[in-house]
């Protein structure tokens, strides 16, 4: 195909040839082309039928039967792997991906259909939170597709989950890459991937479709076993020793037909859900090595070595996670991080469309989820859905009456009253539970997630039970009693497993424990040591509710948050009075509510971390008091521009502004401080609203060195939403730049356009920017505006062996009015001419370069390196000596990409624009505008 032969004939030109005989020869041309591609594709076809017959050759040769085999079955059976492999490998190279894998299903063991439909059969149905057989629905029913993304760092938030969900819910999807699991091992580089996400947000839910559509034929075939291993049922075999075959042989015993050598012949896949509940001590660091697949070890270590690649490194392996403790797995041992985001706005919607059949009362509880922003935030957590879609299904139909939840506590009541009403309905055909019963089931329950909550675990097993006087062998009387709350889970038949649906379940059922503990024994569970019932005697609930604020303030992780606004919302006589059905009167409460009211209001006034006060605020929303918010919506409702401009605000309006403005329905796009008051006070209290928005205009805002502190404090944070800051007109100077700058060095700045024009930086400050930048090779930034400011030629070169690094990102830098001579534009043209040089365009106005500075630069524009798109010289001193130099570069550089070039206000004069006109009828010139 690369003879000479294998060409078109070349056409001959000669004087006087018609243009008809020129059409006929074009004609033959194009037949012979033609003909061409015929013979190809009949060539194509017949190799692929060559190599199916070859194929079959080698599957005579590759049978054990064959009668010329060797004596070794050992030596047989390698050099039929051998053959296989590298059939296969030719096979997917001519991407014959289907061929290959038929071929490859010819030689699989017995049991793979066998384990396939097992599987199958073990995930088509999901339980949604319903732990008894029967009531399944299958899977691909109800399942809604969730929003995945790519990336993400081994990072560990520490705020509370739903403080994760709030964030995430105001990130604008232009942020993210999303990805679809079926498509997690597409990469070939791709061996092991940590997904992460808060509980409940969809992991094991996108790992059982996952592992469905494979079973079903639907995705990811190239993969031949996939092996499912949950590690809360990992941690029921940390004492015991196995090898890697007799593991798998515990959990899937049609592995039992499997020898060692297929297990490095055919691709497996192993997926590891729930590390957050992972009690194994995985000790990367001295745990042995091992390689064998026969070889036993603890379950650490062979969990150890598959991760690290010493065991099956041609293995894949999926992990998951929720986000404090992903960092349980070194980073070097993981290919790509992605992150569950649960459902977006749409994917809400289509759950609900699919979980409720009448679409009519579907349209009622998408409206009323939508008319309350912090339940219809929740909802990007699916099962919040279920949750949410249970207790409305029942109360916006004929079957229910009574005031629709508006608060999570009203909602996780209702959900709870509906448990217990349905259980008791089902086993014992009673529609009034009884209230003793009732309560001790409860409350066994709610010491149980009390303590578990405050040592941050999410799974139980029969000795967590027991510590709390739970008689396992009677723990069907407890889940009988929540039976969608509280679930039983057999691991192997080697123990059992025990946990809530979901975390906020569980914060909802501590805080009602809390609560009644306090009514039925006077005493507070949540001090550390109580000393009995003579010292809470006199104590009145709202000291105990006051203790439980102090306390979940003092939390450094925020994981009392939730537990809080349950507690808060409990303490409501509306409330309260909706579980006097199901259990003892807890007694005419003798707290005022505005008593803990003001305390609230008094912690927010003593500037606390934004997160404290936002959820503080939450707990307000709870106790139905928005007199905060009132007060700010007063500003904010005059509508006019700057309207917060000069008003005295106290620091709990300022908190309350804050709570406002992330809790709006509009998308937190671009923060200009204009709009508020141009202050460095009013910056500091809305920092959070600047984490939180896409871009942030700080123009003209008398800033400080402190106003640049807390923003590099921005710029480094792993959960900000800053792309774009315009920092314009600060007289910053290099401390300023220097303080600002350290942010940008963060691997979690993910910053793209800073601006930076008019803020008095000289060399030093260049120096600093330069050297942060150049410690983060990750760096996002693009784009960088330094005009009118001083680098000097120190500066400039500094900056211009940045852009020559072939990590650094910048393709737009701007130094318009920066005073450079011709040093500094030597500088800029050996960026121009480097190969490792990501820069488009180039801002160089307001200099006075003069021809001797343009000619040296322009030296830049002749290599074919130079990927250079816009130039802007606009009154630069610039005559006709520079515009010839400029045409002469630009018609030596055939490849050159410029098609924009601003030279408003210099001097080419009729000869220089006689150049440049003559340039642009050049057919190699690409200039589209010319100023």
């Amino acid at each position: 195909m690369k003879s000479d032969e294998s060409m078109d004939i070349p056409l001959k030109f000669r004087e006087g040839q018609s243009s008809t005989e020129l059409s006929d020869q074009n004609c033959r041309a194009d037949r012979n082309k033609q003909k061409l591609k015929s013979v190809f594709k009949e060539l194509e076809r017949k190799v692929i039928t060559v190599v199916q017959k070859e194929l079959e050759r080698f599957m005579k040769l590759l049978s054990p039967d064959y009668p010329e085999c060797s004596d070794s079955e050992k030596d047989q059976s390698d050099v039929r792997d051998g053959v296989l492999k590298i059939t296969l490998h030719i096979l997917r190279n001519m991407n014959q991906s289907e061929l290959a894998n038929t071929l490859q299903n010819k030689f699989l063991p017995a049991c793979h259909q066998k384990f396939k439909s097992r599987l199958r059969e073990k995930f088509q149905k999901i339980h949604e939170g319903i732990s008894e057989h029967g009531t399944a629905t299958l899977l691909n029913e109800i399942y809604t597709e969730l929003y995945i993304t790519e990336g993400g760092s081994g990072d560990v938030n520490t705020e509370h989950e739903v403080r994760q969900i709030e964030t995430v819910s105001r990130r604008p999807a232009t942020q993210e890459t999303p990805i679809k699991c079926n498509d997690l091992f597409k990469e070939k580089n791709n061996r092991t991937v940590l997904t992460k996400g808060v509980a409940g947000i969809g992991k094991t839910v996108s790992v059982q479709k996952f592992i469905l559509d494979w079973a079903e034929g639907k995705a990811n075939q190239d993969i031949f076993f996939m092996f499912p291993i949950p590690f809360r049922e990992l941690n029921l075999m940390k004492k015991k020793m196995f090898s890697l075959m007799k593991l798998l042989h515990q959990f899937f015993p049609e592995t039992k037909e499997l020898k060692p050598r297929h297990y490095n012949q055919y691709r497996m896949l192993f997926i590891f859900d729930g590390l957050d509940e992972c009690r194994l001590p995985l000790n990367f660091q001295n745990n042995e090595r091992l390689c064998d697949v026969t070889e036993s070890a603890s379950v650490d270590v062979l969990l150890t070595n598959l991760i690290k690649g010493n065991l099956l490194p041609s293995a894949l392996l999926w992990i998951t996670s929720r986000p404090g403790a992903a960092n349980q797995i070194p980073p070097v041992c993981v290919d790509q991080v992605t992150e569950v985001r649960g459902f977006s706005d749409p994917q809400k919607e289509e759950y609900f469309r699919k979980r409720i059949s009448d679409q009519s009362l579907a349209d009622k509880i998408i409206s009323h989820m939508e008319s309350s922003r912090s339940l219809y935030i929740m909802c990007h957590i699916p099962v919040f859905c279920w949750i949410s879609a249970t207790v409305l299904e029942r109360m916006l139909s004929e079957a229910e009456s009574g005031e629709i939840p508006k608060t999570l506590t009203q909602m996780y009541i209702h959900f709870l009253i509906f448990q217990i009403k349905h259980k008791d309905q089902k086993y014992h055909q009673k529609c009034d539970p009884d209230p003793q019963q009732t309560t001790e089931s409860i409350m066994a329950l709610g010491k149980l997630a009390f303590q578990q909550l405050e040592k941050g675990n999410l799974i139980f097993y029969e000795e967590d039970l027991r510590e709390c006087g739970i008689d396992v062998r009677e723990v069907s009387v407890y889940s009988g009693v929540c039976t969608q709350i509280f679930r039983a889970e057999f691991g192997l038949h080697l123990g059992k497993v025990f946990s809530f649906v979901h975390l906020s379940v569980q914060e909802f059922l501590s805080a009602l424990y809390a609560f009644l503990f306090f009514f039925l024994k006077n005493k507070n569970a949540l001090q550390e040591k109580t000393t009995g019932f003579s010292f809470f005697k006199k104590s009145k609930i709202s000291d105990f509710l006051k203790s439980a604020v102090d306390k979940a303030l003092r939390s450094e992780n925020g994981h009392l948050d939730l537990f809080l606004r349950f507690l808060l919302g409990l303490s409501l006589e509306s409330n309260q009075s909706l579980l006097r059905g199901l259990m003892p009167q807890t007694g005419s409460s003798s707290h005022s509510k505005e008593e803990i009211v003001e305390y609230i209001k008094e912690k927010i006034r003593e500037n606390l971390s934004p997160e404290k006060s936002i959820n503080l605020f939450h707990c307000l929303n709870e106790l139905n008091d928005h007199s905060l918010v009132q007060e700010v919506q007063i500003y904010l409702n005059k509508g006019a521009y700057s309207c917060l401009h000069g008003a005295r605000l106290s620091p709990a309006q300022w908190s309350a502004l804050v709570f406002v403005l992330l809790n709006s329905e509009e998308e937190l796009d671009e923060f200009d401080l204009s709009k508020y008051d141009k202050s460095e006070e009013c910056l500091h209290r809305l920092l959070p609203v600047i984490k939180a928005s896409r871009k942030a205009v700080l123009r003209e805002c008398n800033l400080t060195e402190e106003s640049c502190r807390v923003l590099s404090s921005v710029l480094s944070s792993n959960s900000s939403s800053l792309r774009e800051l315009d920092l314009s007109d600060n007289k910053l100077q290099d401390s300023g730049v220097k303080l600002l700058s350290a942010g940008l060095k963060n691997p979690h700045c993910t910053l793209e356009i800073l601006r930076l024009d008019w803020c008095s930086i000289t060399g030093e400050g260049f120096a600093a920017l330069v050297s942060h930048l150049r410690s983060n090779p990750s760096s996002h930034l693009r784009e960088l505006n330094l005009n009118y400011n001083k680098p000097g030629d120190s500066g400039v070169k500094l900056l211009s062996d940045l852009l020559k690094d072939p990590h650094c990102k910048l393709e737009t830098l701007q130094l318009s009015g920066c005073n450079l001579k011709e040093e500094s534009c030597r500088a800029l043209s050996s960026v121009l001419s480097s190969n490792s040089s990501s820069l488009r365009e180039l801002d160089l106005s307001g200099n006075k370069l003069q021809d001797s500075g343009v000619k040296l630069l322009f030296a830049g524009l002749e290599n074919p390196h130079c990927t250079l798109e816009i130039l802007r010289l606009s009154n630069c001193s610039i005559t006709d000596e520079g515009c010839a130099a400029l045409v002469s570069a630009l018609t030596s550089n055939l490849a050159s990409h410029l098609r924009e070039l601003n030279l408003k206000y210099n001097n080419p004069g009729d000869s220089g624009v006689k150049l440049l006109s003559d340039l642009l009828k050049d057919p190699h010139c690409k200039l589209e505008t010319l100023q």
